[in-house]
C-alpha cells in the first residue's frame, strides 16, 4: 500500500523534551501509519545550492542551534542511514533532471529528528535527508517533490519539516513576554490568514498559489521572512502525487507566530478507504 506523505511543523528544538499537546499528536500521527522501511526528511535546516542527499550509514545527530538546556544537546537519535534508497533518490532526481549529489558526512538535524524522536521513538527505521534549495524557489521544490513520488510505493516516508508560519523575531518577543506554548486563541490575525489562505490551496490542488505563494498568500512576508520554513511543505505535497486529499492537523500557533499545523497527504482514492482521521485514532 502506498504511503501517504506528511508535513510538520517542528517548533523549536525543546519539543523533543516536553511531553506535549505537540508530541502525543506526532507520535498518534506515526502509530496511525503503517511501518515505513525508511523516513526521508526534507529539513528546512540543511540548505545547499543544489539538491544534496544523505548517504550516511550512521549518521550523527546535529545540535544545530544554541542557548538550550544541557539535557538537549545530550539527547542521540542512533537511527541507521538508508544509503540504498538514498541511491534511488538521487537516480529519481537524474531522471526528472534534476541535477543532485550524496553527501556522507552530514548528519540529522533538528527538523528532521525532533518530531522522530516522539514518531519513532526507539530510533529503530532507517533516515535520511535530502536539502532545500532556497534560491531556486517554490517551482523547483514541486518539481523534487514530484520526482519523489515513486518512494511511497516502495515503503519510505517522505516528510517535510518547517513551519507553516515562521516569524521569529515575534516569536521572541511574544515568548518574552508570555512564554512559550502552543495556543490556537492568542495568534494575531495574520497568521490565521495565512494558514488559511495555504490549506485552501493545497485542498484545491492550486499548483499556480503554491508555486507563487510569496506574491498570492495574504501576509507571506511577515509570515515567512523568508522561504526555508515553507518548502519543504511543498516537497511533501507534490510527493503525494496529482492533487491528493489534504488532512491539515491544528496543533496551534507556538509563540504568538509559528504554526504548528501538520498535513497529511494521500492519493484521493486511498483517503476514501481510511476509516478515520488521524486525530480521532489519537
Amino acid at each position: 500500500m502506498r504511503l501517504p506523505t506528511l508535513f510538520i511543523s517542528h517548533g523549536s528544538p525543546m519539543c523533543a523534551l516536553r511531553t506535549s499537546w505537540v508530541a502525543e499528536r506526532w507520535t498518534a500521527l506515526a502509530s496511525a501509519l503503517p511501518r515505513p522501511r525508511a523516513v526521508l526528511v526534507a529539513s528546512a535546516h540543511w540548505e545547499t545550492e543544489l539538491p544534496m542527499v544523505g548517504t550516511a550509514e550512521r549518521p550523527e545527530t546535529l545540535h544545530d542551534f544554541g542557548g538550550f538546556p544541557p539535557a538537549l544537546q545530550r539527547i542521540r537519535y542512533p537511527a541507521p542511514g538508508a544509503p540504498a534508497v538514498a541511491r534511488t533518490v538521487l537516480d529519481l532526481l537524474a531522471a526528472a533532471g534534476l541535477p543532485a549529489s550524496g553527501n556522507g558526512c552530514r548528519g540529522l538535524d533538528h527538523g528532521a529528528w525532533v518530531p522522530l524522536v516522539h514518531m519513532f521513538p526507539q530510533a529503530d527505521v532507517p533516515v535520511l535527508q535530502i536539502s532545500i534549495q532556497p534560491a531556486l524557489g517554490a517551482s523547483h521544490h514541486l518539481r523534487v517533490g514530484g520526482a519523489l513520488a515513486p518512494l511511497a510505493d516502495d515503503g519510505v516516508l517522505i516528510i517535510g519539516s518547517g513551519s507553516l508560519t515562521h516569524n521569529l523575531g515575534e516569536w521572541g518577543r511574544f515568548v518574552h513576554e508570555h512564554g512559550s506554548q502552543p495556543e490556537p486563541l492568542r495568534a494575531p490575525p495574520y497568521v490565521d490568514e495565512f494558514r488559511d489562505a495555504v490549506d485552501s490551496a493545497l485542498h484545491r490542488g492550486d499548483g499556480e498559489f503554491l508555486s507563487d505563494w510569496r506574491e498570492r498568500a495574504p501576509h507571506a512576508q511577515r509570515a515567512h521572512p523568508t522561504d526555508e520554513h515553507l518548502l519543504p511543505l511543498l516537497v511533501a505535497y507534490a510527493a503525494a502525487g496529482g492533487q491528493p486529499a489534504v488532512e491539515r492537523i491544528d496543533l496551534g500557533v507556538d509563540g504568538g507566530a509559528v504554526a504548528m499545523d501538520a498535513f497529511i497527504f494521500r492519493p484521493r482514492q486511498q483517503a476514501l478507504e481510511q476509516p478515520a482521521p488521524v486525530e480521532a485514532a489519537a
